[in-house]
Parts: structure tokens; sequence; C-alpha cells
């Protein structure tokens, strides 16, 4: 089920170093929200934390609170593990198991967390693999090697990996980048069905991509270089292109920096 991410005061940490600095926003259910922003302002770093990702570098810590509905994702006894299996990822290189074969790559996940008939499991597969709009192209070679398909396949099948344990929120940290456009407009029209289904937070370098998926736009920035990233402003996606708030926002939309 979909659910409404809250982040109140959150600074994130590499060691004594400050990356991102008191950031507060909401994020609606059953909805893209985009984060856009100059290289090194903390996008990937603040999507991180939504899903304690952050914590897996040696020194990220946050100070900060995100709650998911009514949950504290860092209160005491919160499983990590669990977090990050109710908050999917999907990364920028695709990067399904190169050992497993496509049927494996997208169960994976359910694997671990119990036991499932292998009906259940042909079920999954096919649903979700449906779903990432995949099915037609590998139904055939379904335990044929994950690492045969193409970029944009693999990011599809990963996609499928990460929809397939029923996430609450799905993050993505530019999908797209490392792919070819025909690819990327096959990515962007799965994020636009996928909304009705799950919570999704996207960081993309590409503006277009940003007007184009999402209903909310978050414009991260630096003060100066080393100073840690900020949100600037968060409002639809609408206002952030046409009539942001904020000239910085203006300034970075238009192309006169970043």
């Amino acid at each position: 089920m979909a659910k409404r991410i809250d982040v109140t005061g959150l600074t994130a940490f590499y060691g004594t170093h400050r990356a991102i600095e008191g950031i507060s926003m909401h994020v609606q259910p059953k909805s893209v929200t985009a984060f856009i922003g100059p290289s090194g302002c903390g996008k990937s770093t603040f999507l991180r934390t939504l899903n304690r990702m952050h914590e897996v570098t040696p020194g990220g810590r946050v100070e900060g609170q995100v709650m998911l509905d009514n949950e504290d994702l860092y209160g005491p006894g919160v499983d990590p593990v669990q977090v990050r299996r109710n908050i999917g990822m999907v990364f920028q290189r695709p990067n399904p198991f190169p050992t497993m074969s496509i049927y494996d790559n997208v169960v994976a996940g359910l694997k671990l967390n119990g036991k499932f008939s292998r009906a259940e499991l042909d079920e999954v597969v096919e649903k979700n693999l449906r779903g990432a709009n995949l099915w037609n192209e590998v139904k055939d070679r379904l335990h044929k090697p994950g690492s045969g398909l193409s970029g944009g396949q693999q990011q599809r099948l990963c996609i499928a990996r990460a929809t397939a344990v029923e996430p609450d929120v799905l993050l993505m940290d530019e999908p797209c980048s490392a792919l070819d456009p025909i690819s990327t407009l096959a990515i962007e029209d799965l994020i636009s069905q996928l909304k009705s289904r799950f919570t999704i937070v996207i960081v993309t370098h590409n503006m277009q991509q940003a007007a184009r998926v999402s209903e909310r736009t978050a414009f991260f920035n630096l003060a100066a270089v080393g100073q840690p990233g900020k949100l600037i402003e968060i409002d639809t996606t609408d206002k952030i292109f046409s009539n942001p708030s904020v000239q910085a926002t203006e300034d970075y939309i238009s192309g006169r920096f970043g």
C-alpha cells in the first residue's frame, strides 16, 4: 500500500561532514515527486536517507525525523533491513544479479523473506514483469541470465525486482541516466503506470523528465562549494517550472547556472 512520507529537520552526515541540512518536506502517496538541482547538492544523499541506505556508507548518520505514515523510520528498535524492504530502490545503473536468471532476479527479495510455492512465485514473476512492461520480451527466456538483456530491459527488470516485494515506496536514483532515449521513454511510461500502486520519488538531472513524470518537484542547491545541500523550494511541478517562488529556482530552471 502506497504511504506518505513526512520529513522534518533532516541533516545527514558523512563522518563530521554535513552533506545536507535542515530538510523538511511531505511526499504524497500514489504520486511522483522529482528532485532536481546541480551535481553535488545532496539530492541522492537525501533520497538514500529515506530508506536508510545512507547508513551503509561508513560514517553515515542522520539527525531529524523521517515518518512513513505513522512510523518513525529512525526510531529505536526499527530494523533498517525491513525499512529497505518497505521502501525499495532502483539505482542509476541497472544492477541485475549477474549469475541469476531473469526469473530468479524478480523473486530474489521474496525468497529472502519467506517460503513460497512454485505457483506463487510464477504468479509474482509474471505480474511484475508485466507491470514493468517486460513480460512479452522475456517470457520465453525466463531462465536465461538477466545480464543478457539490453540496458533498458535490465533497468525494467530491476524495477520488477523492486516491486515484487510490494514496497510502500519506490525510490529511483537517476534511473534513466545510463539509458538511450527510447529506453528512457519506456521507463518514464512505466513510472506513470506504477504511481497508481506506489509512492515514487525520483532524482533526475533531466529537467524535462521531471516535468514529464512528476506531480511535485523539489529543487536542491548549495549555498557554496563545501556547504551542505539544502531544499530551496518544493511545489507542484507546474508551478516550479512556470512560476517558482524563489529566484535561485528560476535561475536554475532557466539555465543561468548548474
